[in-house]
């Protein structure tokens, strides 16, 4: 009785499927307007913001000028790739990119997992729920506010940085100004200003552990800690490895802005990236080099691509969790 049951089921469900594939796409779009009508929207914006400026990167392989336009400029082929990896700029710029993003990726990745694990274990909700908010609200403050923020803490004359070591007897320092200390600054603040609202993403893979586990391990006489390392850890490290795919793909992309809004004439030497680079030969130079500017931007992606896809295989591979 059970397998005829299980049979007429089958059947049943394979009409179903039959039934629906018979029924055209514009019916279908007819019946259920309303979500094909919000799917439009994003559809629409990836469309026109992420794939359609992708025809510009003809610039790169072109001697563009403005009044020939894009197809009326004549061919390049490789000129302006093989002159910035001959330019003297180009492993200095290799060199400060990756040096501040791998800083940053080794200084702030853990940082959420620790706060997500930390806040998880925490017994008084209140308490749990004041530190979630206190910790993800910088991340509402825009990124010029926080570099503002920075200067005037630093202030030789008057930021509070200054005074405090003033009590030491050192300073007044210029610390915006100190090439030695701008790498510190900006993964510092960053991770002051990202940790909270990243660890959402792990509090919410945290939500996912049976409530079972951690009763059978407290029967067992499991501490905290162990808990955290043998049940709550293991649940996260899904999404921690596919974040950490999307973060080795960006590794020659660092923050913009942040970056061109710490600059200064003292700094240069450790603060000039390849974002920061582009925009200024492209758009700031009195003499705009658009199809040089393009042509470094294409490169940077290609490089950020190559190393997802190799970051994706290992991922695959050994931690058994990637994206494809």
């Amino acid at each position: 009785m059970t397998t005829l049951n299980a049979e007429r089921a089958a059947a049943t469900h394979k009409r179903e499927r039959a039934a629906k594939s018979s029924v055209g796409l514009g019916l279908r779009i007819r019946r259920n307007w309303q979500l094909y009508a919000m799917l439009a929207v994003p559809l629409i914006w990836l469309a026109v913001f992420a794939y359609w400026p992708m025809y510009g990167v003809i610039i790169a392989f072109k001697d563009y000028n403005v009044v020939s336009g894009i197809w009326g400029s004549p061919w390049a082929g490789f000129k302006y790739f093989e002159r910035f990896v001959e330019s003297y700029q180009f492993w200095r710029l290799i060199r400060n990119t990756v040096f501040l993003h791998v800083y940053e990726l080794l200084a702030t990745f853990p940082l959420p997992i620790v706060l997500a694990l930390c806040l998880n274990t925490v017994r008084r909700k209140w308490f749990s729920r004041s530190a979630q908010l206190i910790t993800y609200a910088p991340h509402f403050i825009s990124t010029v506010v926080v570099v503002g923020l920075l200067v005037v803490l630093t202030n030789p004359n008057t930021g509070v940085a200054n005074q405090l070591l003033g009590l030491f007897g050192i300073g007044p320092v210029d610390l915006m100004g100190d090439s030695g200390l701008f790498r510190h600054l900006y993964v510092w603040s960053g991770a002051w200003q990202t940790m909270g609202f990243s660890a959402i993403i792990y509090l919410a893979a945290l939500t996912s552990v049976p409530p079972e586990l951690h009763e059978a391990a407290i029967v067992d006489g499991a501490s905290r800690l162990r808990r955290m390392w043998h049940i709550d850890l293991p649940a996260i490290v899904p999404v921690a490895v596919i974040l950490l795919i999307l973060d080795i793909g960006r590794i020659l992309s660092v923050g913009f802005e942040k970056v061109l809004l710490m600059q200064n004439n003292l700094n240069l030497d450790v603060a000039e990236v390849i974002d920061t680079y582009v925009y200024k030969i492209g758009l700031a130079s009195a003499v705009p080099q658009f199809s040089y500017a393009t042509a470094i931007g294409l490169f940077r992606s290609v490089i950020g691509l190559v190393l997802l896809v190799l970051a994706n295989t290992f991922a695959r591979r050994f931690a058994k969790s990637s994206l494809w």
